[in-house]
């Protein structure tokens, strides 16, 4: 039996001057970079008394950060009609491109770090190679704004979403719209791949948040859980979890494998903007319209890791994604209440740290920091605040109360294990199917 612990805030950066509008962590988990409306980029250093840098460069808000696999890279997208690509150093060096005719709303690496693909409000996702940052093609579908796109996890697919209410999968080698999602009630804010390549998650205007499958073409799960708008959607690396910020100020965590909300995490003053998984799932990140950075512990249970592990072993086989990367859950006994969802308030944490640190967290003025010939600024290491949270829970539940979670929780891994096993048979028919197909086309 494993046991389960609440997420807990470990960290919260202050040094933007606007909205943040995207975080993402570096792969060797030693920086975060965080982007702004105020046209900077904050790269926030893990390591104790490091200086955060602040990267100065783009003439317009900065939309989107994003290391490369590598993390010796880092590429911006920004209102002003270029992309950028960083060294994330002291330096802050850069070299940049102008990509679209219009504001670039998104940009994302390949899982090789080889190419870039970039979404814009010029209606087009565009594809770059990374080290000479040359043009290679267009994708040309949409018909309003696009505001997300994301290749797969083996690179040979791009999801987007944009403000005519599509999501589109696109297939790179071919150039061509494999599929349309159609979203009824509001403009796509954000899409994102399943670490096994076979599933997406949509972000809409509505507080929408869908799960749609690839391979059958139809949607798996439709939550209506945020009152507001949803901003960004990351999938944890197990893949059976999925992590939202919106709107109406909250972060929620979905347990895909049970359908339902996991955790409802408060944190910032106002809209959350922007959320994401570390690629180890043992952290997430999220950034909003109060201008702070929060950087919390996951906490998930050792069985995570053991998923993670076994998707990577998985990864480095010929084979293709399977419906085995997605687990059923273990039995274990949790020692949370039981509710229909737990809520966890930050911000009282955020604070009696203010307080204690008598105002220190603000980073340091631009005018009296040095800044580089680059364009880089180093800031005060003040803007960090470790924040660990240790919440004694009430783990004493009565033994008849004890035994009748376990046996639901038993009810529910057959439950899941019979799905994944219908799944599973069903993608080796439609895999049947299509060879007998094929052998028809070559016999005619």
């Amino acid at each position: 039996m494993s046991t389960l612990e609440d997420p807990s805030l470990e960290r919260h950066f202050r040094g933007h001057r606007d909205v943040v509008t995207a975080v993402d962590f570096n792969p060797n988990m030693t920086q975060l970079a965080s982007s702004s409306l105020d046209n900077n980029l904050m790269v926030w250093n893990f390591k104790a008394k490091m200086r955060a840098y602040r990267f100065v460069g783009h003439k317009d808000a900065v939309n989107c950060v994003k290391f490369s696999p590598s993390g010796h890279l880092v590429a911006s997208a920004s209102r002003d009609k270029t992309v950028r690509l960083w060294i994330p150093s002291v330096k802050g060096e850069s070299t940049v491109f102008r990509a679209h005719t219009a504001n670039v709303r998104s940009v994302d690496f390949s899982s090789d770090g080889q190419a870039l693909c970039t979404a814009s409000d010029d209606k087009t996702i565009k594809l770059w190679t990374v080290h000479r940052q040359k043009f290679m093609f267009s994708l040309l579908q949409h018909s309003n704004w696009v505001r997300t796109a994301k290749f797969s996890p083996d690179g040979r697919l791009v999801v987007s979403g944009s403000d005519d209410k599509t999501v589109l999968l696109w297939d790179l080698q071919s150039r061509q719209c494999l599929h349309t999602f159609h979203e009824t009630g509001g403009f796509v804010n954000c899409v994102d791949f399943h670490p096994s390549g076979t599933c997406i998650a949509s972000a809409c205007t509505d507080g929408g948040v869908k799960i749609w499958d690839i391979r059958m073409n139809k949607i798996l799960q439709n939550h209506t859980a945020h009152a507001g708008s949803v901003n960004k959607v990351s999938f944890h690396a197990s893949g059976n979890y999925l992590l939202t910020g919106s709107d109406d100020g909250t972060l929620k965590i979905f347990d895909l494998l049970e359908g339902r909300i996991f955790y409802t995490l408060h944190g910032h003053q106002g809209p959350v903007t922007s959320v994401m998984f570390s690629r180890d799932g043992q952290y997430f990140a999220s950034g909003g319209h109060d201008e702070q950075v929060l950087v919390w512990k996951t906490n998930f249970d050792a069985e995570c890791e053991a998923n993670i592990k076994s998707k990577r072993k998985r990864d480095r086989s010929v084979e293709g994604p399977t419906i085995d990367d997605i687990h059923p859950r273990q039995d274990r006994i949790s020692p949370r209440p039981v509710s229909s969802e737990n809520t966890i308030d930050a911000r009282q944490e955020i604070r009696r740290l203010e307080d204690v640190t008598q105002g220190i967290t603000n980073v340091m003025p631009t005018e009296q920091l040095g800044t580089s010939k680059s364009g880089s600024t180093m800031t005060s290491g003040a803007g960090d605040s470790s924040a660990p949270m240790t919440q004694q829970l009430d783990s004493t539940l009565s033994p008849e109360l004890s035994d009748f979670v376990q046996h639901v929780a038993s009810q529910l891994d057959i439950l899941t294990q019979t799905v994944s096993l219908l799944e599973k048979r069903m993608t080796m028919t439609e895999n049947q199917l299509k060879e007998c197909m094929n052998s028809q086309r070559k016999e005619t």
